[in-house]
């Protein structure tokens, strides 16, 4: 097992020493470099509801190298507004804002009947990268990133590992 983990970091060019181990605060900024947490990415998201909202406010994505610099919306009651000092634009104006900022990341929080044609438009404007919040499972080109991150799925698993925590409690007490 030891030897696939240094084999493993062998990979971010972290060199430890045999049978002694790692600098750990070497061996931290090399993660964090790796991980891409070092230097920040600028992302815009759409879709700035409730869930959008929550995560404009989320001030942790910025140490983890993210920082959204615009929300895009269709719903006349954010559009021109800004939400934690993030401005939020009409989805029409994308096309100049990615030209002004240079963005290659996209955070999709918008309803699900909406998610895969924001997507497209995402994808013809020049965004590489969508974090997906919906659980709609979105059709991209192979050279576009997607990470999907499902609150239903998650919240499965939760109720799953409940069940076997409470079936192993309820054996327990049975002996």
């Amino acid at each position: 097992m030891a030897s696939q983990i240094a084999k493993d970091l062998s990979c971010v060019n972290i060199v430890g020493r045999t049978r002694v181990g790692y600098d750990i605060d070497n061996l931290l900024e090399v993660l964090e470099d790796f991980l891409g947490f070092t230097h920040i990415h600028e992302a815009f998201l759409f879709g700035a509801g409730r869930l959008g909202s929550a995560l404009l406010n989320d001030t942790g994505l910025k140490q983890f190298g993210l920082e959204v610099v615009a929300a895009f919306d269709t719903n006349a009651k954010v559009v021109g507004h800004s939400v934690a000092g993030i401005p939020v634009y009409h989805i029409n104006e994308l096309e100049a804002k990615i030209k002004k900022h240079n963005v290659k990341i996209g955070i999709l929080t918008v309803p699900i009947d909406r998610a895969q044609e924001v997507a497209d438009k995402m994808v013809v404007w020049g965004i590489k990268a969508i974090w997906n919040f919906t659980p709609l499972r979105i059709r991209v080109p192979e050279n576009i990133v997607v990470q999907n991150t499902s609150l239903y799925a998650h919240l499965s698993l939760m109720f799953n590992r409940l069940e076997g925590v409470e079936c192993e409690s309820e054996k327990k007490e049975r002996k």
